[in-house]
């Protein structure tokens, strides 16, 4: 489990200026958990005045640790703002997607666009055994509330996310017949940009419409045609965001709009911004400063 820093800033908005403000570092998650968890992630700062991050939603959950509170974050549809003042420091766990369906067995489509505390969102948390890399737990306190106490006291970092492996090990998370299924095409529905339609996915898993939607609600927590459509904004933000020079027109076509007018709809609508007045915000964040050393390359 070796730390590093992303060469993907994806969903990340104008990733440039929030370099300037945070560092970002991921960690590979065990090959014992490889298969549910995408990768944890650690985020801190040291800053003279407030600074505020754009993210966009992934079809994913994560689980994030503050210094004030712990929760299971589900599937958000829309773009968040995040404020860090002060020092600080958050450490997250992003699931792959339907990879947290196997510690839950709760249809994820519950946890759509809702926060819980781990506990709350675990199947019996109770039953979980403690993990040798933690303390002894407090009397009466869950094994749930026991790893975010040893987070925080630990303020993030490796430690903590040796902790935090070690308990998502202990609840030996479940295959289900039909899971792997759907957390591929989910896969391929972010990352095969030739599948712009639900049916394209059916097609491919061999199903009806209507079961892939059932079985997208209950692992992954959105439907096909959505993952589809953020992730090709996603991909076209990230596009913009590195300093590519894009012809709208082409990259509508590739990323399989209807049209150029189709692409500046749904980027506007997601993002906040046009394509147009999103480059030249990161232009702007580009020309103000020089990369720092452990920036991810662009």
């Amino acid at each position: 489990m070796s730390p590093s820093t992303p060469r993907s800033t994806y969903g990340i908005l104008n990733p440039r200026a929030g370099f300037e403000h945070f560092r970002l570092v991921r960690h590979a998650p065990s090959p014992a958990l490889a298969a549910w968890i995408d990768w944890i992630w650690c985020v801190d700062w040291d800053l003279p005045a407030p600074f505020e991050q754009e993210v966009l939603p992934h079809p994913c959950v994560n689980l994030v640790f503050e210094s004030a509170f712990t929760k299971v974050h589900g599937v958000g549809t829309r773009r968040s703002l995040q404020r860090l003042e002060g020092r600080g420091w958050v450490l997250g766990v992003k699931f792959r997607p339907g990879g947290f369906y196997p510690f839950s067995r709760v249809p994820m489509r519950a946890l759509k666009d809702r926060s819980l505390a781990l506990d709350t969102a675990l199947v019996s948390p109770d039953r979980a055994p403690t993990p040798a890399l933690l303390d002894p737990p407090e009397p009466l306190e869950s094994p749930a509330a026991h790893l975010e106490r040893r987070v925080r006291a630990l303020r993030g970092g490796e430690g903590a996310v040796s902790l935090v492996e070690a308990f998502f090990a202990s609840l030996h998370p479940a295959d289900e017949p039909g899971l792997r299924e759907i957390m591929e095409l989910a896969l391929r529905a972010q990352q095969d940009h030739t599948l712009t339609r639900a049916e394209d996915l059916a097609k491919l898993a061999g199903t009806s419409l209507r079961s892939l939607h059932r079985a997208f609600d209950r692992y992954v927590g959105v439907g096909p045609k959505w993952v589809i459509r953020r992730a090709r904004v996603h991909e076209a933000a990230e596009r913009v965001a590195h300093g590519e020079h894009v012809a709208w027109a082409a990259l509508a076509s590739e990323l399989g709009f209807h049209d150029q007018a189709h692409l500046i709809r749904d980027f506007k609508a997601l993002v906040g911004a046009t394509p147009a007045a999103y480059a030249a915000r990161c232009r702007e964040a580009a020309a103000a400063r020089a990369p720092r050393p452990d920036e991810p390359p662009t």
